[in-house]
């Protein structure tokens, strides 16, 4: 008997599916499947109930929701033997978009019956974990005005966007310690993936891989408003790196730190986050996490 534990985040996207109780119980046989459901009702309820699956032995954990939600799963589930399922139902949808898991529902769930599983890294900022991307700067900011808007639609990317693009500030000086290399700047962003869909399909980082052991770096620099405009423009196009402010590296690891502010403002697989440190330490955790893709 495989014992499945699915949890959902019903606002995830625009909380418009059809992922139940009733509706699972009749796409698993119970004569080869033990299925439970939660819900998570608040930003951090979703790692009590996965550490209550954990606990109650489950061989499977089903993270269905956003990228947010797929965090809060997996970061409970590194360094155990319980496997991390996907049922993509956020707005963006970027690590499950590089797994090529649908977000057709029904496909999904077959691609969990298959049951393939794979081994993949683990990105580390200080404390916590990432598993697509995360950043400072110019992302950061996009996401905190996207989460103000309480829609999780597309167009509230791109209103966030604009109203980033006006925002925008180079108040601090950055420091970022990379391959034995000081660069001293004040960002427009320092982009930092384990994947290499950001969502939507948009790509900052279109060669990064889940499982090469490495982080896919982007640190672009002040910007005018025009070129601003055009990075934005060219990043649709996957061309963004034409840009003579913007340098790419490959690493196992990078040092973030600063003078004048002791905290940062960060999104970590597209949630906004605030960092009480003035030094970030980000590494990658090779093949440290089991999932069905």
């Amino acid at each position: 008997m495989i014992i499945i534990h699915f949890i959902i985040n019903p606002i995830a996207g625009s909380g418009n599916h059809k992922i139940n109780h009733k509706f699972l119980q009749e796409q698993f046989d119970d004569t080869q499947y033990e299925i439970s459901v939660k819900y998570s009702l608040q930003k951090g309820h979703t790692t009590k109930l996965t550490q209550e699956s954990i606990d109650e032995n489950a061989n499977i954990i089903v993270a269905c929701g956003g990228d947010g939600t797929i965090n809060e799963v997996a970061s409970c589930l590194i360094g155990t033997s319980t496997i991390l399922g996907i049922i993509p139902l956020g707005s963006g949808n970027g690590l499950a978009s590089n797994l090529k898991i649908s977000k057709n529902i029904n496909k999904a769930i077959a691609l969990i019956k298959k049951g393939d599983i794979k081994n993949i890294d683990v990105g580390c900022l200080n404390k916590k974990f990432f598993f697509s991307n995360t950043g400072v700067g110019f992302d950061a900011l996009v996401i905190k005005n996207y989460e103000s808007t309480n829609n999780r639609k597309l167009l509230s990317y791109i209103k966030g966007t604009l109203k980033s693009l006006n925002e925008i500030s180079y108040d601090n000086n950055i420091k970022i310690t990379i391959n034995n290399e000081t660069i001293v700047l004040k960002p427009f962003m320092v982009f930092v993936s384990n994947s290499n869909v950001l969502g939507y399909r948009v790509s900052l980082t279109p060669k990064a891989s889940l499982q090469d052991g490495l982080l896919d770096v982007l640190i672009v620099s002040k910007l005018s408003t025009f070129k601003m405009i055009l990075f934005c423009l060219l990043m649709i196009f996957k061309r963004h790196h034409l840009l003579k402010e913007v340098k790419s590296y490959q690493t196992k690891s990078l040092t973030i730190s600063q003078k004048d502010s002791s905290y940062y403002e960060m999104q970590i697989d597209g949630e906004h986050k605030r960092i009480d440190d003035p030094k970030i330490d980000i590494s990658i955790k090779e093949k440290t996490l089991k999932l069905i893709a």
